[in-house]
């Protein structure tokens, strides 16, 4: 075991990347069936020490089993005035990296209002945590560049020095909740922090573990950076659990999320059928997640100027995307530098007042693209028992599957 292994506490194995590498390709590690469950792009290690969902393991599961999941608690963290003692605590927090300080401080909100039973119900085993980010490590790598060429390796902090791997920076997380399930950390452009939500809901529902914590992290850009100027400071985290462990708890429901990602290829986009092939690949997303066409559905894209972008922009209309009438005029959200924007817009669809379906749609100038089909609880749900609306609401198991796309920037941290 390497340091960076030993800081990550237990039960969970690292992998270290180079310094500054916040995307790209992922490694081409085959690991069997897990890893035609995670998607392409993902590489898992370990097989579930037991399977926990699933209608022939139910009795095991204690009732339980790992379908219909619904989001139960929701945080939110702005770096803008963030004070991790008020936020965390006074003692231990130091010298963790901002990144890790604003998700911590985000998994803790959205605990307090999912309950405390939300992962005190299941065992360690059955608990798991994905993070998406495109930033968390760089302003400390730059310092650690600094370091090694002003005065040498042998000054660097060995307090920070082990979250030069990007999957450390979820480990502290797992350690104060004692997530064993799993540990993943996502970095694919722009879209990590929702294949940290598809993932995670994927390992849920192959068995993997029965609670989730999921978001995305972000810390400034150190000036001179490119995106620097847009670029994005905070935190979002979710928490995920069966619906019929919500009710017996007497939890509301928020809602369901459902994510399917994708693949668009900059040189098509650029073409002159851009906007026909990334409104082909909207549609094919939003069939996947159970969206019905005849169904009212509210638009939100966080997208950039690149071609990829300005060719979803383009497929956004009611014809391209499959006649799905409208629920008002889409909303065209200039992307930062960073995967933070998308799962936040995920947050505020959650949090709104209940209405029709909500698409939050992302892609990068590389060409990652993805759909979150946000079903939001409905208003005259009872109170103390979830329930959603309707529509959308298989989005979850059909969401769990990727769809065939290209090159992602997952890298995982796994038992």
């Amino acid at each position: 075991m390497n340091d960076a292994d030993a800081a990550a506490g237990p039960r969970t194995a690292t992998r270290g990347v180079p310094l500054g590498h916040v995307g790209g390709k992922a490694s081409g590690e085959a690991a069997g069936g897990a890893d035609a469950a995670a998607g392409p792009g993902v590489a898992t290690r370990g097989a579930p020490l037991r399977r926990v969902g699933g209608e022939a393991n139910e009795g095991a599961a204690g009732g339980d089993p790992v379908v219909g999941l619904v989001v139960t608690g929701i945080g939110t963290v702005d770096a803008d005035g963030f004070d991790f003692r008020a936020a965390l605590g006074r003692h231990g927090y130091k010298y963790l990296p901002a990144a890790s300080q604003y998700f911590l401080a985000a998994a803790k909100r959205a605990l307090a209002q999912a309950g405390p039973e939300a992962l005190e119900a299941v065992g360690p085993e059955e608990r798991g945590a994905a993070v998406g980010t495109n930033s968390a490590a760089v302003a400390l790598h730059h310092r650690m560049d600094r370091t090694v060429t002003t005065s040498g390796a042998g000054d660097l902090s060995p307090v920070t020095a082990p979250y030069f791997s990007i999957n450390l920076f979820g480990s502290r997380l797992a350690t104060e909740h004692d997530l064993k399930g799993f540990n993943l950390t996502f970095t694919s452009p722009r879209v990590a922090g929702l294949e940290a939500l598809q993932t995670g809901q994927r390992a849920l529902l192959t068995g993997r573990a029965r609670r989730l914590l999921a978001g995305a992290t972000e810390e400034a850009l150190p000036e001179g950076e490119p995106g620097a100027g847009t670029s994005e400071a905070g935190a979002v985290a979710l928490v995920l659990e069966p619906e019929p462990a919500a009710r017996s708890r007497g939890v509301a429901a928020l809602g369901r999320v459902g994510v399917r990602s994708f693949f668009l290829p900059p040189k098509a986009a650029a073409s002159a059928e851009g906007a026909e092939r990334a409104a082909a690949l909207l549609r094919a997303a939003l069939d996947a997640l159970g969206h019905r066409p005849d169904q009212p559905l509210a638009v939100t894209a966080v997208l950039d100027g690149s071609p990829v972008g300005e060719a979803m922009a383009a497929a956004l209309d009611e014809k391209a995307l499959g006649g799905r009438p409208p629920a008002g005029k889409p909303e065209l959200v200039p992307a930062g530098a960073g995967a933070l924007e998308p799962v936040a817009r995920v947050a505020a669809a959650l949090g709104a007042p209940a209405g029709h379906a909500h698409a939050v749609i992302t892609a990068a100038a590389e060409g990652n693209a993805a759909v979150c089909l946000v079903t939001p609880a409905r208003t005259d749900a009872t109170p103390g028992g979830p329930d959603v609306t309707s529509a959308g609401a298989d989005a979850t198991p059909a969401g769990a599957g990727a769809a065939p796309g290209g090159p992602a920037g997952a890298e995982v941290s796994s038992r």
